[in-house]
């Protein structure tokens, strides 16, 4: 076992090392909680086989917020207080992460790989504490502009938002409009919108089926059962239409609602990935796939799932290099890890100026029996 620091450590022991996951036990999104938890658990329980981080093991604490940012930071005071973690990995919304990140750099505590893609997690410079995984929603969103537009051949003014009525949606559509910037086009496009938890998408769905002129596509900054609930509704009244998400969306979530509704309701819904196919045979996959099958028999493959096992493999190569055990020691060590390779296909790098790992993006669509396929968003 590795020399522990001379002062206690929040959250390690000479046998554990803890770290806390704040997510919503219930509702809207407690699929996608639920995955992000099973994967990092995943990763966590591989780990711990093969010997911990120097003897110690890994613990993941969980704590429910119920997607209410108002019990977010009541959460993570339960897993740093009462829980004594040492810091949180994987926690779920946007709105929840402008609550909850105060808190953790009040307290020096890592925020490692918040499930979601927004810029308050991406700051310029960045937060010492806080690291990402994936590539950001206006990364993605780049892409569908891209796809839509050169790939597709849509004209910008086919093309419209559906986007909750959050921090998360209000970043996704500040995304859609740089995106179009950047080609070239400033005019405002037509916004969607639902409230925060709920499937309230009637209005709009009347809406777009008066826009003139026609839409074509719909750029989804949503979450799973609110924007199948858009593609159920507007499927027939407004035929045709190009449906395109982000990874946040909780893919296999989606589709697992989209299927509910028969085969024309997923063919052809493109979601972006933060992670490679779930289908595929790479290292990495291959790793994930074995510790699902060993620790969480029965479960199927995630792209949800995925994401928290990748996640928490860079953060357990992080804490291998870290010695004595120290959140500060620990940023540095992440700060050092530079063109590292988990056998994503994809090279990984963080730096003093750079917390996110990966700008990497994969497209992938449902086909009529809702299966992701990938798709070649160039």
């Amino acid at each position: 076992m590795g020399p522990i620091a001379s002062e206690p450590v929040h959250g390690v022991t000479d046998k554990e090392i803890r770290f806390g996951i704040v997510i919503p036990f219930s509702g809207v999104r407690k699929e996608p909680g639920r995955q992000m938890k099973m994967g990092i658990e995943a990763a966590f329980d591989q780990a711990n086989d093969a010997g911990g981080i120097n003897g110690r093991m890994l613990k993941l604490f969980a704590a429910d917020d119920q997607y209410d940012p108002n019990r977010t930071v009541a959460a993570m005071t339960q897993l740093y207080e009462k829980d004594q973690v040492m810091g949180f990995i994987g926690n779920l919304g946007t709105a929840n992460s402008v609550a909850g990140i105060p808190y953790a750099l009040d307290h020096r505590a890592l925020f490692f790989a918040p499930y979601g893609g927004a810029t308050v997690v991406r700051r310029d410079p960045p937060d010492r504490y806080v690291f990402n995984y994936r590539a950001s929603d206006a990364e993605e969103i780049a892409a569908i502009v891209h796809y839509l537009v050169k790939v597709r051949r849509l004209s910008p003014h086919q093309i419209v938002t559906f986007a909750q009525q959050d921090a998360y949606g209000d970043d996704g559509v500040a995304g859609v409009a740089k995106a179009f910037r950047a080609i070239g086009y400033n005019d405002q496009i037509p916004r969607y919108s639902f409230p925060r938890g709920t499937l309230d998408v009637d209005d709009d769905v009347r809406r777009l089926q008066l826009q003139k002129p026609p839409a074509k596509a719909v750029i989804m900054i949503a979450t799973d059962r609110a924007a199948a609930k858009f593609i159920e509704k507007s499927h027939d009244l407004v035929p045709g239409l190009i449906y395109a998400n982000v990874s946040t969306v909780g893919s296999t979530s989606l589709a697992e609602e989209l299927k509910l509704l028969g085969p024309r309701y997923t063919d052809g819904v493109i979601v972006t990935q933060g992670v490679p196919a779930v289908s595929g045979y790479s290292s990495l996959v291959l790793n994930y796939k074995n510790a699902l099958n060993k620790y969480f028999p029965g479960e199927g493959v995630d792209y949800t799932s995925l994401e928290g096992y990748v996640s928490a493999s860079i953060l357990i190569r992080g804490l291998q290099q870290t010695n004595p055990l120290t959140t500060e020691r620990l940023v540095d060590a992440l700060e050092g890890m530079q063109k590292f390779d988990l056998g994503l296909g994809a090279s990984l790098s963080f730096g003093r100026a750079e917390h996110q790992a990966s700008h990497k993006i994969w497209g992938t669509a449902l086909d009529q029996n809702g299966v992701y396929q990938a798709i070649d968003l160039e």
